[in-house]
């Protein structure tokens, strides 16, 4: 695969002859919304095996290698030139792709209502052969030690027919909301915690899940002990049935960082006793605060270097947003919330109205401006085939165990194009 970004006067047409592919192939594999009114600064991934490159000025053969990972004689080789001929500006090389390493990747999915969507229901499927676990948002843990279930429908099913393992997710929701006393119950009366596991399991083996996937999330401080202390009798109990034990983690970037997320999430414990650990880096820019890149690099970045630090970097799973927010201007804090769009839907925004997208460096994060019908400023920050690319390298450059999204249902076919591109995706 490769990334082209839209430049000004610049057609699906002439891209296609560019690369040496189809403008339908493009169209197909990105289903692009705007076709027919490409935007400058729109980031498109070639569906080619390898790569373009044009060669720049200092280029040498010995360079490009050392950039893509390949030797000066094979690149000299595939493109037919000798191995000392000079290279000339703007000579297009065939770059071949490099061996992937294998990782994993896990995509709650969240059914809200009283029925699954079909929307939602063939989102996964689309992205189940890309999946290593699906997780239902959420089993909730009610005071009795009892579980609210999710809507399950058929993604039971999906994840068999794929080979997807099926990821249990455990939350300590009420009314919406993570609730610190319900935590505080279930970790320290143990009547109610021994009937929590006892539940968990039956339900687990009725329908086939094999990881058990914690997230509980506003912990009272004093209650991280406590947690851990559940974490490991419950680590002791599901490795009698041969099942995996995750949890999910707040974004910290030290061991002492205060905060009601924060303080009960021991990053060190959990990685010495689960399986793995989602961290949940993203929502810097959320939808009630100022217009912000939702997973800029430089902050994922800091999380996941501290996190290395604490624990082994092969079981640890980065979180990944697979959505953006408009945000109306100006920002007013407690005012409207800033709208959830998918990256095919700000895209269809930048198109409409005519507005280049930017592209910030320092976040590795997509952005626009616009004025909508009635005069309102718009600042949209999403995701692009750059910034997940970006993510990707990250996970390369750490050596971490993989990816985790939140959430499916809001439409982000490159993502998985480069998924696919950059990973062997492991199956349970």
């Amino acid at each position: 695969m490769q990334i082209h970004i839209v430049q000004q006067g610049q057609s699906l047409n002439g891209i296609a002859q560019a690369y040496s592919t189809t403008v339908q192939e493009i169209v197909r594999t990105n289903q692009i919304p705007n076709p027919n009114n490409l935007v400058v600064g729109q980031a498109i991934v070639i569906p080619i095996k390898g790569r373009f490159y044009w060669v720049r000025q200092g280029d040498t053969l010995y360079s490009i290698g050392q950039r893509f990972g390949i030797s000066p004689a094979e690149l000299a080789r595939v493109n037919n030139i000798q191995i000392s001929q000079p290279l000339s500006i703007g000579f297009r090389l065939y770059v071949p792709e490099g061996r992937k390493r294998s990782a994993e990747s896990n995509a709650y999915i969240e059914p809200r209502g009283t029925s699954v969507s079909p929307n939602l229901e063939q989102a996964a499927r689309e992205a189940a052969p890309y999946l290593t676990y699906l997780g239902p948002f959420s089993f909730q843990i009610q005071r009795d030690g009892t579980l609210k279930e999710p809507l399950l429908n058929n993604f039971p099913q999906i994840a068999r027919q794929n080979g997807v393992t099926l990821m249990m997710a455990i939350t300590n929701l009420e009314n919406d909301q993570f609730s610190d006393e319900l935590g505080r119950i279930v970790l320290t009366n143990m009547d109610i915690q021994n009937k929590l596991l006892s539940t968990i399991v039956t339900t687990a083996k009725k329908y086939g899940f094999r990881d058990i996937h914690f997230d509980m999330e506003f912990l009272r401080p004093q209650d991280r002990e406590a947690y851990n202390q559940f974490l490991r009798k419950a680590k002791n109990r599901f490795s009698q049935e041969g099942w995996l034990l995750s949890t999910a983690l707040a974004p910290k970037t030290s061991a002492g960082q205060k905060g009601r997320w924060y303080e009960a999430h021991d990053y060190k414990a959990h990685g010495q006793i689960v399986d793995f650990v989602v961290i949940m880096t993203y929502e810097w820019g959320f939808s009630g605060g100022p217009p912000m890149a939702v997973s800029p690099i430089n902050s994922v970045r800091e999380v996941l270097e501290y996190a290395v630090s604490e624990m082994p970097s092969r079981k640890i799973m980065m979180g990944q947003n697979l959505y953006g927010y408009d945000w109306t201007l100006p920002f007013v804090e407690g005012g409207p919330f800033a709208k959830a769009v998918s990256p095919q839907q700000a895209i269809q925004l930048a198109s409409q109205h005519n507005v280049p997208i930017q592209y910030d460096v320092e976040a590795q994060a997509p952005h626009f401006n616009y004025r909508d019908n009635n005069g309102k400023e718009h600042k949209v920050w999403f995701e692009d085939a750059r910034s997940i690319q970006a993510k990707f390298n990250l996970i390369k450059e750490l050596n971490l165990r993989g990816i985790s999204y939140w959430k499916l249902g809001l439409s982000f076919p490159q993502n998985w194009l480069l998924l696919a591109d950059n990973f062997e995706i492991e199956k349970k």
